[in-house]
Order: C-alpha cells, then structure tokens, then sequence
C-alpha cells in the first residue's frame, strides 16, 4: 500500500509518498505567498493551501496506481489561527506562528492573568506565536469578524478538514494554542472563557495517529483517489517530524540545527519545569514531550558567512578549525540575533561576542558561533535533565547536522551520542507514518518507529574534549545573566 504525507509549512507544501516499507517514492512542492500587512505581521490565505494541496496531490500520484493509496497524514506549521464562519467559510487570512502582532495580549496573559495560572491550566505560558493571544487581538481589533467565528482550527487541521469535512485537531498541535489543558488532553473551559470562545467552537481532539475520516466523495474524485482513503489527524510540524525521526518514548531526543534550532525530547510521562523555560506539550505517540526552541541557529552561522564574510563557501571557512583547537577557543558567541525563546525567553537578548583580542582569527569567530549554537542548545538540555529524563543519545538533524565539525561539537558540548537518521524528510514522513497507524500498517507509532527509521552515523563523544567542553560550557552560562540588564538598557 501507498501512503502520502503532507508538510504544510510556512513557504510551500511537500508532499510525500511513501510505501509501507518507508521507501519514498515522489515528492513534490508546491509554493505560496506569505502576506506582511504591517511590520511584524504574517499571515496567509488558507485558500492558498486548500489549492496547493489539491494540486500537488495529483501530481505526486503521476505514474502510480492511485488505488493502492490507503490514508494520508499532515505534519503542518503550528499556532496559526484559522477561523470559520458557520458556513466553513474563512473568516479572515490565517495570522501565522511567525506574527507579532499580539504582545499587549501576551503580556495580559503573562502578567495579568498570571504565569503561573497559565502553567496550572495550559503547562506553558504565552508566546507572541502562540493561538489564544490571537484571539484575544481578534476580539480587540476586529470584533465584528469574532463575532461570526463558528469554529476555531489550526493550518493542517483546515487541510483535513477540506479532504473529509471534520472539524478535528490533534493533541500535539493543539497542546501550542494556549487553550488545551495538556496534562488531561482535554480543553481547558477556563482559557477558552478567557479568550471569550466556546467548547462548542472547537475542534473535536484525536491522538495524531487516529482516523478522522475519509475522504469526500468529491474531493476523491478530483483527487483521482478511493473514498476510502483514511485521513490521520496528523500532527503539528515537531512532533511529525520526531516521529519521522523515531523519536518516541522515554528520553528519546532529537536536534534539529535548522534556520531555527530545537531540541524536542520524548517522554512516557507528563512534565513541566518550574519556570516553564520548556514547551510542555502532547507527542504524537499519544504520550507527551518538552521541547526548547531558539530562534536564531544555523542562521547565525549563516548571517556570519554570509553577511559579515561574504561567503558562500561554509566548508573552506571551517578547515582551519583543526581537532586541537576543539574546546581551547577564546571567543564566546552568544547567539541570540532575533532575542531568544527557550529557555531564556527574552527578547531583548542580542547576539553579542565576547573574548576578542588583537589574536582572534577568522576562524575563531566561526568556531564560536557553531559552539555558541551548541552551547545554546545544552541551556534546554540542562532544563530537561534536571526533571529527571534520561538522555543518553540523541537524533540530529537540519541544515547545520551536515557540517562534521558541528556534529564533533555539538556531541561534544552534550557529551552524549548523536545519530543521523538516512532520510530527512521531516514533518511529511512523520505525517505518512501516522496514516500507516491509522490504517494498522502497524500497531503503534512506535512500531512504525523501529521499522522504518534508519540511522546512517553516529558522532560519539570524546572524554577528554567533552571535559574540555564542560568547563567552556560552564563559562559560557555566565555570560548571559551578567548582560541581560545590558541588553534591557539597550531595547529601552
């Protein structure tokens, strides 16, 4: 049997297929257009989707028996509010999880409302990029178009709910949206009054591997696919792409150094840390994970490259960072070039170096910035170790996972192993794995796990350089909280 996943991300859709051995068969993208109505603000037509979707699937089905396709699974960007009139007609464009139009409701939320009663009701606190404080500008800014909100979803979920006509989300997603009260996996009534919306105008809940329906009869026939087709609630854009990266049960981890960095770690029971420094939110295998995600990684090694060097050669700027040099550098990068996520959580932080003398090199710089990336990364780590998840290795993955230095430093910085999975196909895999589930291809997303996703390397660390490491790392956490007044001084 074939089996399609669906990336709905913020530039274009991917789509997937996949037989059910994990060989991938096609892909095919398709773009569409972000809107920037003012500065800060994001935002797309879901319409845009609906018909990248219904194009591209066709195109993926060229020259493949489109009878064998048994289910369909979305992995898509998350926190994205979509809303419906009771018609199902869209209301306004879709304000995105990039858009910062909301920190006045951010900071009613936080501050107002109160961290800590948002932790006790959600198991996060709010973020600009997050759904509720959305809803809270809607009611403020355009109270007429609240007012004929029918039903309140997430991006991939109005893809599922074009194939079959079910207004439906999946816990993972749902656990960004500020009004899903995580550890229960059920709305939370509170939040939702809050946000002055009703239960009734949610989407029903399913695990990210349960059916939600099949398709439309008339969407299978413009598809040129069976009615039967089980479409899967799928899963947002993270917790898809770990699935595709195996990355389920206890302490399982994954890295992902891409334009963004996080690091998403499985785990068999609910959790939150005390200052709420980690995403808490529902997994695809239908237990829960905490994630960290820093705005700026292997962008930073971008924008040094790129914009301060005027390279393009990334490779040849790395060769003089020879293994003796590992854990001896005497320049410190913070990397915080957009302000700072996880676990820091500030946005006036800036990407700062520190240690330069009339010595540093080129080279230096370099090499501050991919352990600054790392060390970065270990400040989520840390939180995670702290509430008692084991972590002995992790997936690594992304952009930056192709640079052999970074993957010596990263698992050095760490000290655990870091294994390359053979396919990065992200969330779109991960979408397709949970539509094997749905149509019990295999029992359980882990099954699916175990038989599909293969490692290609392993980057071990080693002891002498990781105690090398340790003690940079060490130094390195002292560097942000002596400038933080700094940088709240500089932002006014």
């Amino acid at each position: 049997m074939l089996y399609i996943g669906i990336d709905l991300g913020t530039s274009a859709v991917k789509l997937l297929l996949m037989d059910g051995e994990g060989t991938i068969q096609n892909i095919v993208s398709r773009e569409y257009p972000l809107e920037f109505p003012q500065p800060g603000w994001s935002q797309q037509n879901p319409e845009d989707w609906r018909q990248a979707v219904l194009e591209g699937i066709p195109e993926l089905l060229r020259g493949f028996d489109a009878s064998q396709v048994a289910g369909i699974g979305a992995g898509g960007q998350m926190h994205g509010l979509v809303v419906l009139d009771e018609n199902d007609n869209v209301i306004r464009p879709a304000i995105l999880w990039n858009d910062g139009r909301t920190a006045k409701q951010v900071d009613y939320l936080n501050d107002t409302v109160g961290k800590e009663k948002l932790s006790r009701l959600t198991a996060n606190i709010a973020f600009a990029g997050f759904t509720a404080p959305k809803l809270l500008w809607m009611r403020e800014n355009e109270p007429e178009n609240f007012s004929k909100i029918s039903k309140i979803m997430l991006p991939k979920d109005y893809i599922n709910f074009c194939l079959t006509g079910v207004h439906c989300t999946d816990y993972s997603d749902a656990s960004g949206m500020l009004l899903l009260d995580v550890e229960h996996k059920r709305w939370s009534k509170e939040m939702l009054e809050i946000c002055g919306v009703s239960e009734s105008q949610m989407p029903k809940l399913f695990e990210s591997y349960e059916k939600v329906g099949t398709l439309r009869p008339e969407i299978a026939k413009a598809l040129g696919l069976p009615e039967q087709v089980i479409v899967c609630a799928g899963a947002g854009d993270n917790a898809a792409a770990a699935v595709g990266t195996g990355t389920v049960g206890e302490g399982s981890c994954n890295i992902s150094l891409g334009t963004s960095g996080t690091i998403f770690i499985s785990s068999e029971k609910f959790g939150v840390d005390a200052s709420n420094s980690l995403h808490a939110f529902a997994h695809a295998d239908g237990r829960y994970h905490l994630m960290g995600c820093m705005l700026s990684a292997a962008s930073c090694n971008k924008w040094l490259m790129e914009d301060i060097f005027k390279t393009s050669d990334y490779a040849g700027e790395q060769q003089d960072i020879t293994p003796d040099r590992l854990g001896n550098n005497h320049v410190f990068f913070l990397p915080y070039l957009m302000g700072e996520r996880s676990p820091i959580n500030d946005t006036n932080a800036r990407g700062t170096f520190v240690g330069m003398t009339m010595d540093t090199s080129r080279s230096d710089l370099t090499q501050a910035v991919l352990e600054g990336v790392a060390f970065a990364i270990r400040d989520s780590f840390e939180v995670a170790k702290a509430l008692g998840i084991p972590i002995q290795r992790s997936k690594i993955c992304g952009g930056g996972a192709k640079s052999p230095l970074w993957k010596t430093i990263m698992a050095n910085v760490l000290n655990i192993q870091l294994d390359l999975p053979e396919s990065e196909q992200g969330p779109g895999m991960g979408g397709a794995m949970l539509a094997m589930v749905a149509c019990g291809q295999y029992p359980a997303v882990a099954d699916a796990c175990a038989k599909l996703v293969r490692t290609v390397e392993t980057v071990s660390p080693e002891p002498a350089l990781a105690a090398r490491y340790e003690a940079r790392y060490q130094q390195f956490r002292q560097i942000y909280p002596a400038l933080k007044p700094v940088f709240a001084g500089l932002n006014g």
